[in-house]
């Protein structure tokens, strides 16, 4: 089985002094691709110089982080920019979030427009981020709908009412991770509505790990207790999971 995991921050200090032994645990569980989520400046030329290294398994997406933008938003804008054309496999990971407060929700919502405009200008699917601010998302893609947009909700925390009007509005699937795995996550009920073919996998490494390691470090290598859950919920076996969900990453990622 082949397992891609389109989620995962292993320039984290958490995986410090631990990079190759995480590979090779991925790997070993059948993860063959990790997409390394952009965050900002401030790490972006850790995460590249990372995939750089890892080129066999790794692959960079570039963005500013919606918890990242502030004031200086535009600023940070320039930063990505400077960053086009190495290599990204789409832009990301960019959205909304309100979970800390919306002092700075104005900045966001113009920081999404900008990005969204981007990836339409360079042909890329979008990774997004999304918690707290579903109704001021659902505004801006349907304002972008224009744009031809295609991507993933990482972390998917909706409805599956917002799910279908996510396929209304464009070529959207959801990335599920060690939620799913929790006893009261009211994600397995939307999985199982979900049609595997709009599915792709993720850990979020280092967050989020799944049940029997919740609490703990995440990696990548954990995929397959994820991919297991969603066979479980679906009623099916583990093998078409990993072969659906593997194909549907590969589709939108382009790799």
């Amino acid at each position: 089985m082949e397992f891609i995991d389109t989620h995962c921050h292993i320039c984290d200090p958490a995986f410090r002094d631990d990079e190759q032994g995480y590979i090779d645990r991925a790997l070993e569980a059948g993860v063959s691709i990790m997409l390394q989520a952009d965050v900002d400046s401030t790490e972006r030329a850790a995460m590249y110089a990372l995939t750089e290294r890892q080129s066999s398994h790794l692959r960079p997406m570039l963005g500013l982080y919606p918890g990242s933008v502030d004031k200086n938003w535009e600023q940070e804008m320039l930063e990505v920019e400077k960053w086009i054309g190495k290599g990204a496999v789409a832009i990301g990971e960019i959205g909304l979030d309100y979970h800390y407060g919306a002092e700075f929700s104005d900045e966001q919502k113009q920081a999404l427009r900008v990005q969204l405009e981007l990836a339409s200008r360079l042909d890329l699917p979008v990774n997004i981020h999304l918690r707290e601010a579903t109704a001021d998302f659902l505004e801006i893609v349907r304002e972008c709908r224009h744009l031809g947009l295609r991507g993933n909700l990482h972390a998917y925390s909706g409805s599956y009412e917002t799910f279908l009007e996510l396929q209304r509005l464009g070529d959207w699937r959801i990335g599920v991770g060690g939620v799913v795995t929790f006893k009261k996550a009211s994600l397995a009920e939307v999985v199982r509505r979900v049609p595997l073919e709009r599915i792709v996998l993720e850990t979020d490494a280092p967050y989020l790990s799944p049940v029997p390691y919740r609490g703990t470090r995440n990696e990548s290598s954990y995929i397959p207790l994820i991919a297991a859950k969603i066979a479980e919920i679906k009623e099916t076996d583990i093998e078409e999971v990993a072969f659906v969900t593997t194909s549907n990453a590969k589709a939108l990622f382009a790799l």
